[in-house]
């Protein structure tokens, strides 16, 4: 097969949609590499993405050049995707490009959530208005939807009214990176790197309302933990709440705040941390809750959207708006070696199911369904 990909995530974004371009394509060239992949996407001075051997990129040329990158990638890709004799484009990121419907290649696109909806609040009004066009726009005119758990799903079903026979839920891989066991001597020198205490709960994730960090430090206050809290993230304007709350419970909270940390250093610190709790209030899929039992760190996460499907019968759960009970979990996971224990043999064995070898499976086998459609 020749598959395309919208790839402008995986060259230029860091986290987040970046991390599953980058670990979608990867995964598909390393375990089928005799299909041929053509990675679409803008120039980019220091791409964050090496495209594997058994792929090219695909980049604006001419005009295109001249300020009209993200024209091209909107209104030129469907030509090319006809001349260039694709079996398959897969938008891997919300949005297909317009015309591409009447090329006679096959579509899919995946949508990663559709927060923007249910909590509108959170975004901004024009980025509300794209967001809708462009999602509506590709769950219309693709062959099939890849949504990336079944939350995602029912969401696109009640929101846009998309048959259901329509979507197929793959869940997203999680980075080789995670499920190799860092060395005694790397771990030293990350732990020295970042001036990591000996002992310390980690939480992952932008630091954004979503993500419920004032409710966690609210947990660490009313159940008197007396252990450090790291936060990896990139920080929002909702860190300044979250630095005026510790300021008022400076006696009561040690917190560090890290942005930028690469997939190689996360690992590290997932494996080095007594617990990895992960509040969100809505997520589309919960990468950090697979990435940690990949590194054998126990889980206390929600009880909401699709974190039970990323965590399985590994994690525990509680109720994101309930800083008591979120509290009371971390004591317990502090408190209990024997509880620890067992919830990192069950996430290791959970986080089997979000391999890049699984994942590339069923998605070629999405990819074939798709052609013989």
């Amino acid at each position: 097969m020749i598959i395309g990909f919208d790839a402008k995530r995986a060259f230029n974004n860091a986290a987040g949609l970046g991390n599953f371009s980058r670990n979608s394509i990867s995964a598909l060239s390393r375990q089928f590499p005799n299909d041929e992949y053509l990675l679409f996407h803008p120039t980019t001075k220091n791409p964050r993405f090496v495209a594997p051997e058994n792929s090219r990129e695909i980049r604006p040329s001419g005009i295109w050049t001249k300020g009209l990158k993200n024209a091209w990638r909107s209104f030129q890709i469907g030509k090319l995707a006809k001349n260039l004799n694709l079996d398959v484009y897969h938008g891997l990121s919300h949005e297909l490009p317009n015309g591409i419907e009447k090329s006679g290649v096959k579509t899919i696109v995946t949508i990663h959530d559709l927060i923007f909806l249910r909590y509108p609040e959170y975004f901004k009004p024009v980025d509300r208005m794209i967001y809708n066009l462009k999602f509506r726009h590709a769950c219309r005119v693709a062959n099939r939807i890849h949504a990336i758990s079944e939350q995602t799903r029912q969401d696109i079903v009640r929101y846009f009214q998309i048959p259901e026979e329509k979507i197929e839920v793959v869940y997203q891989s999680v980075n080789p990176f995670f499920f190799e066991k860092a060395d005694e001597e790397y771990k030293h020198e990350i732990r020295e790197k970042y001036q990591l205490p000996e002992k310390f709960i980690l939480t992952v994730g932008t630091v954004e309302p979503r993500k419920n960090l004032l409710t966690l430090l609210e947990a660490i206050v009313l159940a008197k933990v007396d252990v450090p809290l790291v936060v990896v993230g990139k920080p929002t304007v909702y860190k300044q709440k979250a630095e005026a709350y510790i300021s008022e419970h400076k006696d009561l909270l040690n917190v560090i705040f890290l942005s930028g940390i690469e997939n190689e250093e996360l690992a590290a610190f997932y494996q080095m941390a007594i617990v990895t709790v992960y509040p969100s209030v809505f997520e589309g899929f919960g990468l950090p809750v697979a990435e940690a039992h990949a590194c054998g760190c126990p889980v206390i996460t929600s009880n909401t959207s699709s974190l039970p499907e990323a965590g399985g019968d590994a994690a525990m759960y509680i109720d994101p708006n309930k800083p008591e009970e979120i509290g009371q979990a971390i004591q317990s996971v502090l408190n209990d070696e024997e509880l620890r224990d067992s919830m990192i043999l069950k996430g290791i064995i959970n986080a089997r199911r979000f391999t890049p070898e699984n994942f590339a499976l069923k998605m070629n086998q999405l990819y074939k369904s798709v052609l013989n459609d």
